[in-house]
């Protein structure tokens, strides 16, 4: 069964699927988080939360926009653009409208999101 969470971005919601690992279960029990999210590389959107997650780091050789994933143990990432890396993460979800996400997100400047059930 698939865990599924709503991000709003400026009043629009987006369903992520979420993995079933330690990491979300834990992500899921800090419920609901409100965060501004940072741009990155013209790539991604990054927000650091104060509690620490577990960690399942993988090799990922290649992001997916709409990608939603742990850098470290408690960096919360939202990837817009597809892009090979060299670089681990834990993977928390994706998102399931990636195309209307990346007609909201503000690919030039940090973001205001929530998360919530």
């Amino acid at each position: 069964m698939t865990v599924k969470i709503v991000m709003t971005i400026n009043n629009k919601d987006f369903i992520i699927s979420l993995k079933q690992n330690k990491s979300t279960n834990d992500l899921i029990k800090q419920l609901p988080l409100a965060m501004t999210m940072k741009d990155l590389n013209g790539n991604e959107k990054y927000h650091y939360i104060q509690k620490h997650l577990p960690t399942e780091t993988e090799f990922i050789d290649k992001i997916e926009a709409g990608d939603f994933m742990l850098f470290g143990d408690n960096c919360l990432v939202l990837f817009y653009k597809s892009f090979s890396t060299q670089y681990s993460y834990t993977k928390l979800g994706r998102i399931e409208d990636v195309e209307g996400y990346l007609k909201v997100i503000n690919q030039s400047s940090d973001i205001n999101i929530s998360l919530h059930q």
